[in-house]
Parts: C-alpha cells; sequence; structure tokens
C-alpha cells in the first residue's frame, strides 16, 4: 500500500463522493438485512398459525382468520419487494459516487502523467520506449482505477456488512454464527489463489496475443516479398506454431477458471448445510425457530459475495500496487532542464557557444568537443561535416533539447539556462532531422506552433516552403489529412511542410537540421531562393551535408569528430584546400554523398 499512497491527494480532493458512498454503501446493507428479517417473521408466522388454522377446519371462523393470516404474509411480501427495490436504487447511487469516483480520478491521473511527460528532457525519451510510456498510461492507470472503483467499493460493503450483520448473528445465536462462518475464509483464501492464477495465465495469454498481433502484422506489410520470395507456406507454419501456443495457454486459462464458480458454490453449500445442521439441534432444543434457520441462510448468502469478492479485491490491489509503482517511476523522475532564473525575454538572435562539449548522457558518447563560434543577430550559420560528426547535436543544443557537459550556449549574452524554457523556444524555429507530422490535416499541422492560426500566414508559409502547389493539387487543398506520421505524402513533401510549420512562427532563430535531404535539385533551389528571403533579420544555423545549402550561409563550421575542423565562409574555406573543399569537388562531380543521421 506505500506506492498507492500516491493516491491519497486524489481521495481527498473527491472525498464528498467518497463518504456519499459510504453512506449510500451503509444504506443498501440495510435494505438487504431487514429483509431477510421480514422472511423470519413470515415463516414463524406460518408455522406459529398453522396448527390454529386447522383446528378452526370447518368453521366460519376459518376464513376470517385465513384472511388476517394472508393480509399479515402479503405485508410481509411487499416490504421485502420494497427493500428490494429501494436496496436497488442505492446500489446505483453507490456506483454513481465510488465507480465515477475512480473515473474521476483515472482521468486525472492520466492527465498528470501525460503533462509529466512533456516535462521531461529527450534523453528520457532516448532511455525508453514508446510502448512502456503508453503502457504506462493506459494498462496501468486503468488497473489503478479497479482498485479506487471497484476494491475501494466491494470493502466497504464488506466491512460495513461485517459490522452489520455480524453481533446481529451473535445476538440470535452465537452456535449457528460460528458454524456460518467457519467456510468463508476458506473461499475466500481459495478466490485470491484462484484468481491469481487466473491473471498470471491472462498475462501470458496478452503476451501471446501480442506476438501473434506483430506477426500478422510484419506479414500483412511485407507481403510483397513474402510472395516474391515465395514464401507463404513458411510463414503459414510459423503462424500455425504462434497461434498453437496461443491455443494452448489459452485452454489452460479455461481449466482454472473453470474452477472458480465450483469453488464458491461448493463452500456456500457447505456452509449452509452446516447452519441447517446447527439450526436444527437449537430447534428441537427450543432455543431457535425455523424462522431463524431461514433467516441464517440468507444471511449466508449476503456474505457468500462480499468475502468472495475479499479474494478478487485483494488481487486487484496487488496489480494495482504494481501499475502504481511503475507510474511513480516515471512522476518521480524530474527533468534536468531547469531553468535557473526564469526570464522572459524577447530575443535579438546572437548566439554563442563557448568550449561547448556535450556527451550523450545515456549511451555516454562524446558528440560536441570544445566547439566555439559567435553569430550575430541576423546571421547565418551552415554547419557541415560527415556522419556522427556532432552536427544535429549542436541544433539541439541550441534548441536546448539537452544541456551541455561543459561550457556555455549563450543567447543575447545570457546563458540558455537563465531563460524560461517555454518563451525561449516560442522564439525558435526548429525543423528537426527526423521529420514527424501529426496524424490532422494539413492546415494544422502547419498552424501546429502558432497559438490563434492566421491563414495569410499559413498560406504564405507554405509559398515560402515550396510546398503550395503541391497542396493546392491535392482534392481538399488545405483539409487534406496527412494520415499517421504523413504516410500520404512523400519524403519531400513532409519535409516542406515541416519546413512551413517553423517558418508561420516568424521565429527570431531558424534551426534546420538537415531539412533539404529529401527534396530534388529543383525543389531545393526553390526553396533555397525563399530562404534567402526568410533568413533576413533571423539568425539561422543551417544543418546540412550539401554545399550547395551551405554555401549561402555567412558562416561555415566543418566538424570531425565533434571538433571545428574548419570555420570560415564559402570562399575562403574553398582557397583553403581542406575537408570542405574535398566536400565541393566530390558534389560537383555529383558523387553520392552520405546523409546525417546523428
Amino acid at each position: 500500500m506505500k506506492e498507492l499512497a500516491y493516491l491519497n491527494k486524489y481521495l481527498k480532493k473527491y472525498k464528498w463522493h467518497l463518504v456519499l458512498g459510504l453512506v449510500f454503501v451503509i444504506i443498501s446493507n440495510l435494505f438487504q438485512i431487514y429483509p431477510a428479517q421480514m422472511v423470519r417473521h413470515s415463516i414463524d408466522l406460518v408455522v406459529d398459525n398453522a396448527t390454529t388454522y386447522q383446528s378452526l377446519q370447518g368453521t366460519a371462523s376459518q376464513k376470517e382468520f385465513f384472511e388476517v393470516f394472508a393480509n399479515g404474509i402479503l405485508v410481509y411480501a411487499l416490504l421485502i419487494l420494497l427493500m428490494a427495490l429501494l436496496r436497488g436504487v442505492f446500489l446505483y447511487f453507490v456506483r454513481q459516487t465510488l465507480i465515477v469516483m475512480s473515473r474521476l480520478i483515472e482521468y486525472d491521473l492520466k492527465n498528470e502523467i501525460f503533462a509529466h511527460y512533456q516535462t521531461l528532457p529527450m534523453s528520457f525519451y532516448r532511455r525508453n520506449n514508446t510502448g512502456d510510456l503508453m503502457n504506462r498510461i493506459s494498462e496501468d492507470v486503468g488497473r489503478v482505477r479497479m482498485y479506487l472503483g471497484p476494491s475501494i467499493m466491494y470493502g466497504l460493503q464488506l466491512i460495513t456488512l461485517f459490522v452489520m450483520l455480524i453481533p446481529l448473528m451473535f445476538t440470535i445465536s452465537p452456535t449457528l454464527t460460528w458454524y456460518a462462518l467457519i467456510p468463508l475464509p476458506v473461499l475466500s483464501i481459495s478466490i485470491f489463489y484462484v484468481n491469481n492464477i487466473i491473471d498470471q495465465r491472462a498475462e501470458e495469454i496478452q503476451k501471446s496475443q501480442s506476438r501473434l498481433s506483430t506477426f500478422v502484422q510484419e506479414a500483412f506489410s511485407g507481403i510483397r516479398v513474402l510472395k516474391s520470395f515465395t514464401r507463404e507456406n513458411e510463414s503459414l507454419e510459423k503462424f500455425t506454431q504462434e497461434s498453437d501456443i496461443y491455443k494452448k495457454q489459452s485452454l489452460k486459462l479455461t481449466r482454472v477458471q473453470a474452477m472458480f464458480f465450483p469453488i464458491i458454490m461448493g463452500l456456500i453449500g457447505i456452509s449452509t448445510i452446516l447452519t441447517i445442521y446447527a439450526g436444527s439441534r437449537e430447534v428441537i432444543n427450543g432455543t431457535l425457530t425455523f424462522g431463524n434457520i431461514a433467516e441464517f441462510v440468507i444471511y449466508v448468502n449476503l456474505l457468500t459475495w462480499p468475502v468472495t469478492s475479499l479474494g478478487w479485491t485483494s488481487s486487484l490491489v496487488k496489480r494495482a500496487e504494481v501499475s502504481q509503482k511503475r507510474i511513480n517511476e516515471f512522476l518521480m523522475t524530474r527533468s534536468d532542464l531547469v531553468s535557473e532564473k526564469n526570464e522572459i525575454h524577447a530575443i535579438q538572435g546572437k548566439i554563442e557557444f563557448d568550449h561547448v562539449s556535450f556527451t550523450y548522457p545515456d549511451t555516454g558518447i562524446q558528440a560536441v568537443r570544445d566547439v566555439s563560434f559567435a553569430l550575430e543577430p541576423g546571421e547565418s550559420l551552415a554547419i557541415v561535416g560527415a556522419t556522427g560528426s556532432g552536427k544535429s547535436t549542436i541544433g539541439s543544443l541550441v534548441a536546448r533539447l539537452y544541456d551541455v557537459t561543459t561550457g556555455e550556449v549563450r543567447i543575447d549574452g545570457r546563458s540558455v539556462k537563465d531563460y524560461d524554457l517555454v518563451a525561449l523556444r516560442n522564439q525558435m524555429g526548429y525543423v528537426p532531422q527526423d521529420v514527424f507530422l501529426f496524424s490532422d490535416t494539413l492546415y494544422n499541422n502547419i498552424a501546429f506552433g502558432l497559438d490563434q492560426p492566421v491563414e495569410e500566414k499559413i498560406i504564405q508559409a507554405a509559398k515560402d516552403a515550396d510546398v503550395y502547389q503541391n497542396i493546392m493539387g491535392f482534392p481538399q487543398g488545405f483539409g487534406t489529412r496527412v494520415g499517421e506520421r504523413g504516410i500520404t505524402l512523400s519524403g519531400g513533401q513532409k519535409q516542406r511542410v515541416s519546413i512551413a510549420r517553423a517558418m508561420v512562427r516568424e521565429p527570431r532563430i531558424l534551426v534546420l537540421d538537415d531539412a533539404l535531404s529529401a527534396v530534388d535539385t529543383k525543389t531545393e533551389n526553390a526553396i533555397l531562393s525563399s530562404l534567402r528571403t526568410i533568413m533576413k533579420g533571423r539568425t539561422t544555423i543551417i544543418i546540412t551535408h550539401r554545399v550547395s545549402a551551405a554555401r549561402m550561409a555567412d558562416k561555415i563550421l566543418v566538424l570531425e569528430d565533434g571538433r571545428v575542423a574548419e570555420a570560415g565562409n564559402h570562399e575562403s574555406l574553398l582557397a583553403a584546400n581542406g575537408l570542405y573543399t574535398d566536400l565541393y569537388e566530390r558534389q560537383m562531380k555529383g558523387e553520392p554523398q552520405e546523409e546525417s543521421s546523428e
């Protein structure tokens, strides 16, 4: 329960749901206890008056006696029916408070986790896979909700029913009460162990189902390869093997589930038999009536489900604790990108790297080594180099997606650590190397960085990125949905939409991380022509492997193994006859170039 203590703040927030739920549980329990007493009174009424009724056989008084007698039974029957209806009403209220409370907490917890995810740095996402992140916000939260809803609801029903019913049973007959209660602990423990076995086997089935789904997805995705290499039979054989594993695990689960109700019904039957046996002896001794036996049988049945649910809810609590522990691990993770002064300034765009080195914390790879340069507001810098030379890392450090290991990055003379992170990034435009588009319309993808979309800005950004004509060529224009991760667009179109998304913000600092790698020469020239206009008055960093994009920059850095190997402009670097010259000559000859992937 230590891990689940984190949820106490939510229970406190929705305390009135909990309090009202408890009140409704108590009332609903009253309306299931009293009918048993009505049954006792009605049976005793029949037993006590049966002899009198028979003694009046053949007399006029017998009919009058029967009417009074029948009216009494009818009153008890109507009271039992009324109490059953009232219990149903209050059980509805129980669910409308306790189960609704669990849904509200589930909503709040998911929002808290998602909001916290977005505060965590890129290093966190490099360490954790997407599937695990999704599981914690979906399956784990779902298991926690089962603790907050059904577990608490059935737990309160069990506790209140025991507190109300057991003392009442002891006042009637302690002996009969002990006989009735003997099988119940065995029932609860049995259900607990059976339920744990069911959970374990259900998880095995879930894993098998996941493997089966993954296999089918890969087979359908790679159907061309399968058919080209005529491997259909082998694929079917592997599918049959996986399906057979799933079948065997399902049958194992079915065998365990088949034990569930026989155990319950068997132990209930034993408890009922013991109750009738002990009650019969008490009736013979004259200490109890036939109505008391019927009353106790009803009480035994009332206790059966709460006791049965004790084993089930114990299993739910156990699973919820494991899930909450997993959730707490992430919620306790804090971002190391903390602003030291939370300064909010309108930046001019001056960028300085002062002996900056950076090592990725999760891999230990040193990507940048002692890099220094300075850019005045409105200047442009191109960073070129081979794969793994650290080009993309510099772009990430400018946007403060990571903090430097040593040295300092300054914007307008202030350390980036002093700026409010959101305010700083709001004044930047970043086109990542790995283009990502949301499963939404082109209009909304381009307008993603705007608080209030302005159609004129969106259209102009599309034109500047040389993607406007492509968009208008689609039947629905800007209303075209791009599909998951932009799958309906070509690589070049996705990159240009990503560029438009950065441009529409009119940023003071623009970082283009290999943003022209998937476009042809004609489109590249059109975008570069537009960039010359866009770059005016903005500090721009162009990370590229193409000299054609680098030559338009005011300054060029050539990186090698994370260090600045050469620096200058296009002409001075060509004159130096070094790495840049070699890169330029190879590209002019049309030799294929490796694309950046760092």
